[in-house]
């Protein structure tokens, strides 16, 4: 259900690969992402992730057999059920190294939340996107998190409770995308977003990620001015700080790229 491979530069690139069914996810699937994940999470040698999808859709969220099985669930395994999803989101969303997202087709409910946790999401220009839960019945919790911090508080009023199909431009509009390329050329900017990231520090890039959860939500008080000095001090003295700032003084590449 998914294919990883190694590129250069430590890319790490994994592909749901369920085509046939438009990369929806079910419990199996779900729990071979949250494991491939960790492992790159954990593996020294991964500078990047790229997430990507097999043919047109990149994921239409739950698996319909799926869906039929959890009708027939009462509460308590209801809620045992879509904690596997929360896993996956929040392994995806805290992994400690920078995950690009290559949005080639559509994605519905699951699939927008997919997205949303993605440090960086790229989208083809005929890309759709819909949070379809409430013509279901039901609500998009489990992504919310992900996706209201993605396209804030006022966008979600609208298209958690219209369910509207919206473009790829309008994710782009509403933060949900940062970037809309034609189909062509969208292999060519993931690529190019790639190069951008593998050319920095992996330490620092790893903890400028965790910089963010840290201060996103905080209120800017005497801690978090401590916090954010105490950081800076620590990554300073550590080898990949000093071999960055000796580089930029000595008008060299660091050791991270030449080496």
């Amino acid at each position: 259900m998914l294919d990883l491979t190694m590129e250069r530069q430590g890319v790490a690139r994994l592909t749901m690969n369920r085509p046939e069914l438009h990369n929806a996810f079910n419990d199996a699937f779900i729990l071979e992402m949250t494991q491939a994940l960790q492992r790159l999470g954990d593996d020294p040698a991964v500078r990047v992730v790229v997430l990507a999808a097999s043919g047109k859709s990149f994921s239409a969220g739950a698996d319909l057999n799926w869906m039929k099985a959890m009708a027939a669930y009462d509460e308590a395994q209801n809620q045992a059920d879509a904690q596997q999803l929360g896993r996956l989101l929040r392994t995806l969303d805290r992994l400690p190294k920078p995950v690009v997202g290559r949005i080639q087709g559509s994605a519905f409910g699951g699939g927008v939340g997919l997205v949303a946790a993605c440090d960086i999401a790229i989208g083809a220009d005929e890309a759709s996107f819909t949070l379809s839960e409430v013509k279901l019945g039901l609500i998009p919790a489990v992504v919310s998190p992900y996706v209201v911090a993605a396209i804030g508080e006022r966008q979600a009023r609208r298209y958690f409770l219209t369910a509207e199909r919206f473009s790829a431009a309008e994710a782009e509009r509403i933060g949900l995308l940062h970037q809309v390329v034609p189909p062509a050329d969208l292999d060519a900017a993931v690529d190019r977003m790639v190069a951008i990231l593998a050319a920095n520090g992996p330490a620092a890039v790893t903890a400028a990620k965790d910089l963010i959860f840290t201060v996103g939500r905080r209120p800017l008080d005497d801690a978090l001015v401590e916090e954010t000095a105490r950081r800076i001090a620590a990554i300073r003295v550590t080898p990949e700080g000093k071999e960055g700032i000796a580089s930029f003084l000595e008008r060299r590449k660091p050791g991270w790229i030449s080496g």
